[in-house]
């Protein structure tokens, strides 16, 4: 019952910006963490971002630090990614996913998270 929805993908040139959203519906769940993960072709779902829903602590991978910002609205149950500088190596489906239970390590994994959503291919060229 519990959905997450991305949107905001697309193809944009090197140095550019996007940001994707998530957002969250269906059966109210304890929200504890919140991340973004990616994949691209051929290779494993790896890191990007992630934030403690209540408390808005983010951490992120060596990969995009500085580079990317995430955020989320308690409103709208919507987490946000802000991409910019980005590089062709950024190229990748992009995931949401949520976390429903507590951790007292960063939620950095895979296997860390119950729910997610089913993606949205972000295209950088050079």
């Amino acid at each position: 019952q519990v959905q997450l929805i991305e949107s905001g993908g697309g193809l944009v040139q090197a140095g550019g910006s996007l940001r994707l959203s998530c957002a969250a519906s269906g059966r109210t769940f304890s929200r504890y963490f919140m991340g973004w993960f990616r994949q691209a072709p051929g290779k494993e779902r790896e890191f990007v971002a992630l934030i403690n829903w209540i408390s808005g602590s983010t951490y992120y991978a060596d990969s995009v630090k500085g580079r990317f910002t995430i955020s989320r609205d308690n409103v709208k149950n919507t987490v946000y990614l802000q991409m910019n500088s980005l590089k062709p190596e950024d190229t990748a489906i992009y995931y949401c996913a949520a976390r429903d239970t507590r951790s007292s390590i960063m939620a950095n994994r895979v296997a860390d998270y119950a729910y997610w959503g089913q993606g949205t291919q972000v295209t950088v060229s050079s």
